[in-house]
């Protein structure tokens, strides 16, 4: 069920109306059982019914990672015992991952390992399941796993209901594709009594008209263009090839920006506040800012749960650049089973360490700013390259294009322009999020200027219309 069709919108109109009919309910009934408490099992019923419109069949992981940690939360909040905490968390950690490795990195290491053995002349005959990827399970388990490490580090309490854990777990506006919550700012928004208020709404749906628009009005339109360019680079010319590779990290960003904006929207319409995930990355200066800017709730997962548990910048520089490439180059697996993931969190691992080796040695780069945006957008598009290449002959065939020289067609114009007007779109957005210090917030911005974002909006789904194009990140 994608957020961009009319089952969507139709399932969220009524899944909305009963929310708000919980805030009425009779006096009697509010006295038993709080509107807030059936507000949540409302949603968690509504999240199981949008997970299960995928397929039902993998709703069981979900309940499978949901029970493990708030059992592994019961059992820390009971035990003072070191070793006992470590065990305990270690369950959460292998069961996990383990579900995560089996379903979606078994097949890669086996076939990988199998060509290995073949180049060195080991011939091995294997066969390996045919495992299907489970919607959003890298979005959800590492959300699950951060609960019950927060909870062993007592960063936090353990929750005793678990239908607020499982709603936590399963919320369905960021259920697929995040926002990464943390069991510490959403549990406490579950178990607490809400409020819907005027401004909650139009935010709300200010953020669910800028993602359509991200989305379908820019990522669509994009997409074709950009499928075309990668997967038959033979019939266009360098400057189109060139312009389907820029395009590549417009669409990325306005898909998945777009997504969690939606995501954001729909819960504020509700009360509920889902971490910001982008904002600026095309205004970065450096590879550490431009992590610091996007897909936050990753970035900031690696850091807090993987690089500082390694030791961080805490040892020196040799293993603070050993750290960072070992982050980045999980960070880059956790995307995916194929090889392009891994290079190209290798290949941001060695920007960032190379970074910082520049500066500890020479400072912080003295050149002008746009030169230093240009730079970093630069290397950035260069690396969704590599991001979105299926195979090495992929690349050198892209690449090729590029490199027999821009030259200009009757075609040419196809691809350049709604390039450069999508990233002229996106960077203006960008920019307005810097005056703004944010997603606007509705009150930010005038009467007049919100009826024209809505005007805007409304009339680019018409327009654009919408299309079964899956959101990017669905695949991780």
């Amino acid at each position: 069920m994608n957020f961009h069709s009319t089952l969507f919108v139709g399932f969220f109109v009524a899944v909305y109306a009963l929310y708000l009919a919980c805030f009425r309910l009779p006096q009697g009934l509010r006295d038993r059982i709080p509107p807030h408490r059936v507000q949540n099992l409302l949603l968690l019923v509504a999240s199981y019914v949008f997970y299960g419109a995928w397929d039902w069949r993998f709703l069981s992981l979900i309940w499978l990672s949901t029970a493990i940690d708030f059992a592994v939360g019961i059992g820390l909040s009971r035990s003072d015992d070191p070793r006992v905490r470590k065990r305990l968390v270690a369950v959460s950690m292998l069961s996990n991952l383990g579900i995560l490795g089996f379903f979606k990195y078994f097949g890669f290491f086996v076939s990988s390992a199998t060509e290995l053995l073949g180049a060195l002349g080991l011939g091995l005959e294997t066969r390996t399941l045919s495992i299907v990827l489970p919607v959003g399970i890298s979005f959800y388990t590492f959300q699950s796993m951060s609960y019950a490490i927060d909870v062993y580090r007592g960063e936090m309490p353990a929750t005793r209901n678990p239908f607020d854990f499982a709603l936590y777990v399963a919320f369905f506006p960021q259920l697929v594709a995040g926002p990464i919550e943390r069991g510490k700012w959403l549990l406490p928004q579950f178990q607490q009594p809400r409020t819907v208020t005027g401004q909650d709404v139009q935010t709300g749906l200010l953020w669910i008209a800028f993602g359509y628009v991200l989305k379908v009005g820019m990522a669509d339109t994009l997409a074709p263009l950009v499928d075309h360019v990668f997967e038959r680079p033979e019939s266009v010319d360098g400057t189109a090839a060139l312009a389907g590779i820029v395009g590549f990290t417009v669409q990325i960003y306005c898909d998945f920006a777009g997504y969690s904006l939606i995501a954001r929207g729909l819960a504020r319409t509700m009360g509920i506040v889902l971490m910001q995930n982008f904002r600026m990355p095309f205004l970065a200066e450096s590879p550490r800012e431009f992590w610091r800017h996007w897909h936050i709730s990753l970035s900031t997962w690696l850091r807090d749960y993987l690089y500082v548990p390694l030791g961080g910048n805490r040892g020196g520089p040799l293993l603070t650049y050993r750290n960072l490439a070992i982050t980045m180059l999980l960070g880059g697996l956790w995307h995916g089973a194929a090889w392009n993931f891994v290079i190209w969190g290798a290949y941001h691992g060695g920007l960032l360490a190379a970074t910082r080796a520049r500066e500890e040695r020479f400072g912080p780069a003295r050149l002008p700013y746009a030169l230093r945006v240009a730079g970093m957008f630069a290397v950035t598009v260069f690396g969704f390259f590599v991001f979105r290449v299926d195979s090495l002959e992929q690349f050198r065939a892209v690449s090729g294009r590029v490199a027999q020289g821009l030259t200009w067609s009757l075609t040419s114009p196809a691809y350049v322009v709604p390039v450069l007007t999508c990233l002229a779109l996106a960077v203006g957005y960008q920019v307005a999020q810097e005056r703004l210090g944010g997603d606007p917030e509705a009150d930010r911005l005038s009467p007049p200027v919100r009826a024209a974002i809505f005007a805007f909006a409304i009339s680019t789904v018409l327009v654009v219309g919408f299309r079964p194009t899956p959101f990017v990140y669905f695949q991780f």
